[in-house]
């Protein structure tokens, strides 16, 4: 199963992200089949995880059949340039508070099919980058827009089998709001998810040094994984 998911990666990844939007094109780097894009945004601390960019690039190389740019880029929320590419990844501690500009281009972005993963480092349901970003996405897309999704998503299947989202070490330590969540929640268009959204911290869990992977008894990054597949082939 899992050879067979990597040649329909290999084959279709291109395919899928150049059908996903039809009013706004993806800009793909013909020699790349991913890349990996941070938004920057004027409020908050976007900069954060350094090192978790390289270590989900590794293992989707190790993984899969993508052909990938090992170098992390970030754009600015208000840039336009945001508009063309397939994946985004957003985080932070604090204040959530988009200017005019960021609004416009995040909801004009995912409405076209695009694919944002928001990561809450602080892990806290109640905590000021939680309670600010769900604001935001309400003003946008309607106070129903951001629901939990069920632990039989196709995103826990996509490459790796899960039964709902891992556990991190932050949640089992009692870090931030001393509850392991259970879920993760989306905004969904068109049956598919548009923006990701995780208050699990997921982003600091994977936030070391690729090459210290061999100590793990299982690589906690395989999750990140099916987040990037589920993004470039649904």
């Amino acid at each position: 199963m899992q050879k067979n998911r990597r040649r329909f990666i290999s084959s279709t990844c291109a395919l899928a992200v150049t059908m996903a939007l039809p009013k706004v094109s993806f800009s793909q780097n013909s020699d790349y089949d991913f890349y990996f894009t941070r938004l920057s945004y004027e409020s908050g601390d976007w900069e954060v995880d350094e090192r978790m960019p390289a270590n989900v690039l590794n293992s989707l190389i190790e993984y899969t059949s993508l052909r990938v740019d090992i170098q992390e880029r970030i754009i600015p929320l208000s840039d336009p340039s945001m508009l063309t590419v397939p994946f985004c990844y957003m985080a932070g501690h604090r204040l959530v508070q988009f200017n005019q500009q960021e609004k416009q281009n995040f909801k004009q972005y995912v409405e076209n099919g695009g694919f944002i993963f928001v990561d809450d480092c602080n892990h806290d349901i109640d905590g000021m980058f939680a309670r600010t970003f769900e604001a935001e996405m309400s003003k946008m897309f309607g106070a129903e827009a951001l629901k939990k999704i069920p632990n039989d998503h196709a995103i826990y299947s996509s490459f790796f089998e899960f039964d709902g989202p891992p556990n991190t070490s932050v949640e089992l330590n009692g870090w931030g709001d001393d509850i392991v969540h259970n879920y993760l929640k989306a905004i969904e268009i068109n049956g598919r998810i548009a923006v990701l959204y995780s208050n699990k911290d997921l982003g600091c869990e994977w936030d070391y040094d690729f090459r210290n992977k061999r100590w793990l008894r299982e690589d906690n990054t395989k999750f990140a994984v099916n987040i990037v597949v589920y993004a470039m082939t649904v």
